[in-house]
């Protein structure tokens, strides 16, 4: 049996918590519509747990996304470049991407020492909000993580790369 390497693994698993988010938003959403319909209840802090949940989403769902590629991109340019020059595209947006991102994790972190110094409680059962951004906060470091992991990859080992765009291609 072949061992994937260390990068590999931390991808696969911060795909597959990406994943269990979306199970858990679109849980939280049935079990709440379910039982507001039905049993004219609802589950204490629904609302405050859905929308936490869905910024947790969000940022797992761009560690997931940035590193295969698998985000909404305009290939307009690239798919009428040069080989030399799509690696140089995929390179230079990789690495603006990278720099937005860890931008956007440390103003996020300090997004979450601020809920935590003003001791913002949820609505219903008073409980702090603070972890669940963490959470969040969490994808977004891993994102920086998986996005250097592939800029690393795109410079110095660009076939180790899992291409979406050319298995499309193989699979049409």
């Amino acid at each position: 049996m072949v061992r994937k390497p260390v990068a590999d693994r931390i991808i696969d698993a911060i795909e597959w918590l990406a994943a269990t988010f979306v199970g858990l938003v679109a849980a939280n959403i049935f079990i709440a519509v379910l039982l507001r319909k039905f049993f004219s209840t609802s589950i204490p802090d629904s609302y405050d747990f859905g929308r936490q949940l869905l910024g947790i989403l969000i940022f797992w769902g761009i560690a997931a996304t940035s590193y295969r590629g698998g985000h909404i991109t305009v290939d307009l340019l690239w798919t009428n470049a040069s080989p030399r020059l799509k690696r140089f595209i995929d390179v230079f947006a990789t690495l603006v991407l990278l720099l937005v991102v860890i931008v956007q994790t440390v103003m996020l972190f300090d997004k979450v020492r601020s809920t935590y110094l003003d001791h913002v409680l949820t609505f219903d059962l008073n409980l702090p909000t603070w972890p669940l951004a963490a959470v969040a906060w969490a994808g977004d470091a891993c994102a920086v993580v998986l996005i250097a992991i592939r800029a690393w990859r795109l410079v110095f080992n660009p076939e180790a790369l899992h291409d979406e765009r050319a298995e499309a291609r193989v699979q049409e």
